[in-house]
């Protein structure tokens, strides 16, 4: 099973937080530039990562951590562990165009698929799990946004997605549920 570590986050700098909420956009215009690993690390962190012991950047209902967060590259899907920083392939397969129906999805360089692991979710009713879990991949949708607004990529979260034929590609447990899916990258103009 292949594994890649990621490199350290960088967890300081960054532009200021009211010019990046002044240039937070959404855009489609993906250039197939992949990310390098550092970026990609600092994205990772910003969204999801821990920021202190067994708490992480983007809040959870009661702590739950019931996100994942699945990575699709042209060289296979990978799963993020948050507490190594490592990516552990899940599946060989390029999904990146199986994650949405819009013509972008296929060419950008990365496509983030949310997977709420519904079991850890307890005291609710079905739709309180739905509401929470949505809610908390909103969370880390955002802080995504944030992190590409400060460093000059782009992003736009997706619901657009045939849930039940990814669901199964993916091979996911009946207690797995895709949420949303969001791709990053650098606009078709970047040249950097």
């Amino acid at each position: 099973m292949k594994t890649i570590h990621l490199p350290e986050p960088v967890i300081t700098g960054g532009r200021p937080l009211m010019e990046v909420l002044s240039s937070r956009v959404t855009a489609r215009n993906f250039s197939e530039r992949p990310l390098e690993l550092q970026t990609l690390s600092n994205l990772l962190w910003a969204a999801w990562g821990y920021n202190r012991e067994r708490k992480r950047t983007a809040p959870s209902s009661h702590n739950r951590q019931e996100m994942e967060l699945y990575l699709c590259f042209r060289d296979g899907v990978y799963l993020w562990n948050a507490v190594q920083n490592v990516l552990v392939m899940a599946d060989e397969r390029d999904m990146r165009a199986a994650t949405g129906m819009q013509d972008f999805v296929g060419k950008a360089p990365l496509e983030i698929i949310f997977v709420a692991e519904t079991s850890r979710i307890t005291g609710k009713d079905e739709r309180g799990v739905v509401e929470t879990i949505f809610a908390d991949t909103g969370f880390i949708s955002e802080n995504m946004y944030l992190y590409c607004a400060s460093e000059g990529l782009i992003t736009v979260v997706r619901a657009m997605v045939d849930r039940p034929a990814l669901s199964a590609a993916l091979d996911l447990r009946p207690d797995q549920m895709i949420t949303l899916v969001q791709t990053v990258g650098y606009p078709e103009s970047s040249t950097k």
